[in-house]
């Protein structure tokens, strides 16, 4: 089986049971979706996280290009703060994208930023994970923090992790670096503390957040990464992250895995893509920065 310049090996060797899933699959699924997953993830550096010999066994994640990937695949190489250089890879098209699937990449993880300026990210990234897997609880959570963005005119968007959880994402105007950004996103959320007490922290140990929920703010940082919209997760049942439209999130019984790679192109075909303004919604963050230096 070939796609595009892409022999894919050992196809019928099963990266997901029960329901059982083969790395053709797999690679047929990233085939599919390429239409929806494309502008969020060409340009940008990507963790890969695999599992070669399905998710069943032990898998790892890779930063660094390994010797072997071909050479048309874009690579970047980025310093970190010890001087260590990384050889990123990049998936800027569709073959690129395979040759990782067919390398037993399950999830493609996402810098904040794009090659196009990588000190200064395009987009924040709420993380929320319920406590005690009540996934209401972040629903409620989850409106929350947009209506504090939009306060601040910024355009929040939702999506689910696959996982227990939910990514909100707004799209910026790459002007300031990340520290600034990972700031600006500390002070969105101690604004959300100050006015919910009771059910919010930015405590990081789970042992002393009391049952609140954590408004996690740790992706908005160099380096760090956050699952890619229509990356597969490695759970049984293979949940996709999935975009959302808002008023999905009030749906009886909804959960952060409710979209697989069974139903998912089932729900593509008979909705307008929720995320299709992604892009063009990237604001400057230059009058919330005031309003939020206003606050303190």
């Amino acid at each position: 089986m070939k796609i595009g310049r892409v022999e894919i090996t050992k196809k019928d060797k099963l990266l997901f049971e029960n329901p059982d899933y083969s790395k053709q699959d797999i690679a047929e699924y990233y085939e599919k979706i390429w239409t929806y997953m494309n502008f969020h993830i060409i340009g940008y550096p990507v963790t890969l996280q695999r599992f070669p010999n399905g998710i069943d066994e032990k898998g790892f994640y890779q930063k660094n290009a390994s010797d072997y990937f071909p050479e048309w695949i874009d690579k970047i190489n980025i310093k970190s703060s010890d001087d260590s250089i990384t050889n990123y890879p990049l998936c800027n098209d569709l073959d690129s994208l395979i040759y990782l699937v067919n390398q037993g990449t399950i999830t493609f993880h996402t810098w904040l930023s794009s090659t196009h300026d990588l000190d200064n990210p395009d987009k924040i990234i709420f993380d929320l994970d319920p406590p005690e897997d009540d996934f209401s609880l972040i629903v409620k959570a989850a409106f929350d923090v947009k209506k504090e963005l939009e306060k601040l005119k910024l355009n929040p968007f939702v999506m689910t992790t696959g996982s227990k959880g939910l990514h909100i994402l707004t799209p910026i105007k790459p002007e300031y670096n990340f520290h600034q950004i990972k700031e600006f996103a500390k002070k969105v959320a101690y604004n959300i503390i100050k006015n919910n007490p009771d059910k919010y922290t930015t405590e990081q140990r789970k042992d002393n957040r009391d049952g609140k929920i954590f408004l996690d703010i740790l992706r908005n940082a160099k380096g760090q990464t956050g699952v890619c919209p229509y990356s597969l997760r490695p759970i049984s049942g293979a949940p996709i992250a999935t975009p959302l439209s808002w008023d999905e999130l009030s749906k009886k019984d909804f959960n952060s895995q409710k979209y697989t790679i069974k139903n998912i192109f089932r729900r593509l075909g008979h909705i307008e893509d929720p995320w299709k303004d992604y892009k063009k919604s990237a604001v400057s963050i230059a009058d919330g920065v005031k309003y939020l230096k206003n606050l303190t």
